[in-house]
């Protein structure tokens, strides 16, 4: 049996299922549940069984294809309707029938809410919760109590905040959760208060955070610092409105910065992969700039710190990201020093130690080329471009003589089609070559150009793929004069590469990016230079 003694508790497929935006299909269901018992939650709550038919379809098809390692299944619903008995219940009925071995129970614990949005009295509030517990544990299910609003009711009137917890405890719930449903406590408060609680209630307690006030995380550890066992998040901080306590910065805290042993041995490092698998399955782009598992949440630009990290990745470095499955990166920029060129090139397979005036070149042309609008942090195919050359060995797979594009509305009417043409003159392996392409804009048509200009040569272009393209206009007070820098990406089905290109305008820009990166498209198919 998994230690009981801490709980994580993931609700991502309930609470962080009502993020704006997000729209879970069972099959989602089922492919995040897997995951986040491969990354060793202690529960998985899987909705509403009896709320809606998705929530019931995934239990049903949970118990049939879900085998899972470290993880149980939890049902949501609410403690049975004021005046009925638990057993005559159809909603308490829906969660004891689930087949899922835990429930938790919602229950109001703000005496407002208890008497304007129930409609009931205190009296009989606990009576439904101590109902609804009892029956459950009856059947053989282990019961966990949500007290929504508790943080809010229990400032207004902690007493009776105090007996809906004591109301639970007596009758045999597991652990009873104190909910900021608002989200608008402060840690020093969530100390407090679940400090008097566990002092006056005697009660196992878990807390579930909003992020309102961006302290979800904070206070999902105050909590803890102050006797809760029981945590409750959501995967990359999924949920309403600005969201929930996120699962893994929670997780990275308790276990690396607490030491506290909170998930199976060997699933730490597995908190990347799972976060990125989950932001893909949501179909959100995965947060560079979160903690622990973001792509930027390891990467360093300024010069000092590349000196410092060059002698001991420790000194500006809270953990070891390998821990959580993570990587370190240099970013190369003008605020780049010798240190930083040194790292990044090392990154890239060039190690440059000991040359300090190579070095020192290469901080002053990037330098300069990043004064005039260049950005190489998000662009390692052009860095990359730019060190072969420098170290003597350029990539020149062709050499452009010249390029052109045409852009015209056939027809003259406004719904009529535009067509661009492009026309490039390229020399490639000693021959002169001249191609024209049509596109459906001037981007386009210079891809297919240089594309079918070298098709017959390298014909490994024919598989490369233009996944993204960004424009950024720099200097905006200069109107339509303004500097563009283009990042196009490319992917050859191993993985992708971006280049940079800077222009007067965005096709002087597009062809600068594109034709680096058909060049390094050539440098990774191993493509022999004359």
């Amino acid at each position: 049996m998994p230690d009981d003694r801490f709980h994580v508790f993931d609700t991502t497929l309930r609470d962080g299922a009502q993020r704006e935006g997000v729209n879970l299909t069972v099959a989602d269901k089922l492919a995040i549940a897997k995951l986040l018992d491969e990354f060793g939650v202690r529960f998985i709550e899987g909705g509403w069984p009896g709320a809606n038919p998705k929530d019931t379809e995934f239990f049903q098809r949970a118990s049939q294809e879900l085998a899972l390692e470290h993880a149980q299944l939890c049902a949501f619903g609410a403690t049975r309707r004021a005046g009925v008995q638990a057993a005559e219940d159809p909603q308490v009925a829906a969660l004891r029938d689930s087949g899922a071995p835990v429930v938790t129970l919602v229950a109001k614990s703000d005496i407002r809410h208890v008497e304007r949005a129930l409609r009931t009295t205190g009296e009989e509030n606990l009576a439904m919760i101590a109902d609804t517990v009892a029956h459950l544990r009856e059947h053989g299910k282990r019961v966990f109590l949500d007290c929504e609003h508790f943080f809010d009711g229990y400032l207004h009137d902690p007493d009776y905040a105090v007996s809906v917890v004591r109301a639970a405890a007596e009758a045999g719930v597991d652990v009873v959760v104190l909910c900021d449903t608002n989200g608008g406590m402060l840690p020093c408060d969530v100390t407090r208060i679940v400090g008097d609680v566990a002092a006056a209630s005697g009660a196992r307690l878990g807390i579930h955070a909003q992020d309102d006030t961006g302290c979800a995380v904070a206070n999902t550890l105050a909590a803890v610092d102050a006797g809760a066992t029981h945590v409750q998040c959501t995967a990359n901080g999924y949920g309403e409105r600005v969201g929930n306590a996120n699962l893994f910065s929670v997780v990275g805290a308790l276990a690396l910065k607490q030491g506290r042993d909170v998930l199976p041995e060997g699933c730490l490092p597995r908190m990347t992969r799972v976060s990125q698998a989950v932001a893909e399955i949501v179909n959100i782009s995965p947060s560079t700039h979160q903690p622990y598992v973001g792509v930027s949440a390891f990467a360093h630009k300024a010069g000092l710190h590349a000196s410092a990290i060059k002698v001991d990745p420790d000194l500006y470095q809270h953990i070891d990201p390998v821990l959580v499955g993570n990587d370190m990166r240099m970013l190369v920029s003008d605020m780049a020093g010798r240190a930083s060129i040194e790292l990044k090139a090392k990154e890239l397979g060039f190690d440059l130690s000991g040359d300090r005036e190579l070095l020192g070149r290469l901080v002053d042309r990037i330098k300069e080329l990043e004064l005039s609008g260049y950005s190489f942090e998000a662009a390692d195919a052009s860095l990359e471009l730019l060190l072969r050359e420098e170290l003597g060995s350029p990539v020149r797979y062709f050499e452009a003589e010249s390029w052109r594009v045409i852009s015209e509305r056939r027809g003259g009417d406004e719904g009529d089609k535009a067509v661009s043409e492009a026309t490039v003159k390229l020399q490639v392996k000693g021959e002169r070559v001249i191609a024209t392409a049509e596109g459906n804009g001037p981007v386009n048509a210079l891809d297919r150009a240089l594309r079918s200009s070298m098709e017959g040569v390298y014909t490994a272009l024919a598989g490369l793929e233009l996944t993204d393209y960004k424009v950024r206009i720099l200097e905006g007070n200069s109107g339509t004069g303004a500097v563009t820098r283009i990042l196009v990406t490319f992917g050859d089905g191993r993985g992708e590469w971006t280049t940079v290109g800077v222009g007067e305008n965005v096709i002087d820009a597009s062809w600068i990016a594109l034709k680096d990166a058909m060049a390094y498209g050539l440098l990774r198919q191993g493509y022999q230079q004359d």
